[in-house]
């Protein structure tokens, strides 16, 4: 087991691999912006290094400071969390050069499932089902008319490295291709240096349902069962539960069994997740994320693991500790990103926090590294903190929800608890009946 390892990241996740490494007995090194001196995690941290002015291509992104911080601490090991450097496969071959572990899986597996296009190849030679769509990136508009001939409209136009909605256009005919082509491959190139683009069918009230995976890179992979993340705007996540109230149980074990089969096949190690869209029983892969999810603890309460110990435990050499036949699933539970926003225009409220005070009682869980007198930065992302709430069955945990939410107070910022407060009065979050557009047509029908 490693002895000291350092958090790269900081906010909400950061405080999360804190906490479990001090769980574990393990040491910590914060790492910093100067715009995050105060932050909780630098605070608890057993040491703290800043690494840079607040942006983050000075500061979180930048690999010298931090491989510098590792050297300067002793650390042996480098926990990346969500965003920033997590999915960087330079960075992680960096740090092995370096002699330092990377927790995550290797710069090969980051890379492969990295590109989009390159995942989906390897996702249907290791027999997990994908949208059907083009076999590579298509360079001409004649291309993509091909292309889209062939599966039928609607289609959509991706960003061979997109994320975070970028890079994305649907043509729902043949007129409208040319020009979703072009604007696709010009954003892509805006944001990402690459504007290579791929063409997929578009399926019209899909869910998001995703596949929790963990693997010791050894050959032995499990899955976590699933969570629904299909409530989304701006194709950004809002709400996530587990289980999904559009799977049954065989569904999820059907899926989640070809799943850890292929991860087991890649020699995958850590902590994963395979993405789907779901629509009339059929699952269609659309990319993994090989880090740790932003919604993880949905699946540490239905299951009663830490995820972020796992991940520790297997890049300190362990093999895996429990087979598919270990895992078992009791009860649900729902997240609520909050974001220090405005709920109805979502404009983004930095600033100082006046006061705090976190719900509490059964069931409830608050992963958040806000307090008060804390300043939010308006550098970095909005996310404040995640509300997780657990109940034996699922209308039990959205009573328990509404509750929580009632006795959520932050003072100083606005932030989307209303959001949610509004959500749990509608009949079809109740009835678990929506897609990932319910959410966006919902906002503008309700818009002021």
């Amino acid at each position: 087991m490693f002895d000291k390892i350092l958090i790269a990241n900081r906010g909400e996740i950061a405080l999360r691999v804190l906490r479990a490494c001090r769980e574990l007995g393990i040491h910590t090194v914060a790492v910093h912006s100067t715009a995050d001196a105060d932050a909780m995690h630098v605070k608890l941290a057993d040491e703290s290094v800043c690494i840079g002015p607040p942006a983050a291509k000075d500061s979180y992104l930048n690999i010298p400071a931090i491989v510098s911080a590792c050297e300067i601490t002793g650390a042996e090991a480098v926990h990346p969390g969500y965003g920033f450097l997590s999915e960087n496969a330079k960075f992680a071959e960096i740090l092995t050069e370096h002699d330092i572990k990377f927790i995550g899986p290797s710069a090969e597996n980051i890379r492969t499932m990295g590109d989009k296009i390159e995942a989906k190849r390897t996702a249907k030679a290791l027999g997990i089902p994908v949208v059907p769509g083009s076999e590579g990136g298509v360079a001409t508009v004649e291309d993509a008319r091909k292309v889209a001939r062939d599966i039928g409209y609607p289609v959509i136009i991706k960003a061979t490295a997109g994320g975070g909605g970028r890079g994305m256009k649907v043509a729902r005919n043949e007129s409208d291709l040319e020009v979703a082509v072009s604007t696709a491959q010009t954003e892509a190139k805006a944001a990402f240096g690459n504007g290579e683009v791929y063409i997929e069918k578009y399926l019209e009230k899909p869910r998001h349902i995703e596949i929790q995976v963990l693997g010791d890179g050894k050959g032995n992979a499990v899955h976590l069962g699933e969570r629904d993340c299909s409530l989304q705007r701006r194709h950004q996540k809002v709400w996530e539960e587990a289980h999904s109230p559009a799977l049954n149980a065989q569904q999820r074990d059907d899926i989640g069994g070809r799943v850890a089969r292929a991860m087991s096949d890649l020699g995958y190690e850590g902590v994963g997740t395979i993405e789907f869209l779901y629509e009339n029983g059929e699952f269609y892969f659309i990319e993994m994320n090989t880090r740790l999810q932003v919604e993880h603890p949905v699946t540490e309460m239905i299951t009663g693991l830490d995820l972020v110990q796992e991940q520790i435990r297997v890049a300190s050499g362990a093999p895996l500790a429990m087979t598919q036949a270990d895992i078992q699933f009791a009860g649900h539970a729902i997240e609520c990103r909050i974001n220090a926003e405005n709920a109805q225009t979502f404009t983004p409220s930095p600033g100082r926090v006046d006061a705090v005070h976190f719900p509490g009682g059964l069931g409830v869980r608050i992963d958040s590294a806000l307090y008060s007198g804390y300043r939010i930065p308006p550098y970095y992302d909005s996310l404040i903190g995640k509300l997780i709430v657990f109940g034996k069955t699922r209308t039990e945990c959205m009573m328990r929800l509404k509750r929580a939410l009632s006795e959520f107070v932050v003072e100083g910022v606005e932030t989307t608890i209303p959001l949610f407060q509004r959500l749990l009065a509608e009949r079809d979050i109740i009835d678990g009946n929506y897609d990932i557009h319910w959410l966006e047509k919902f906002l503008a029908r309700t818009a002021p």
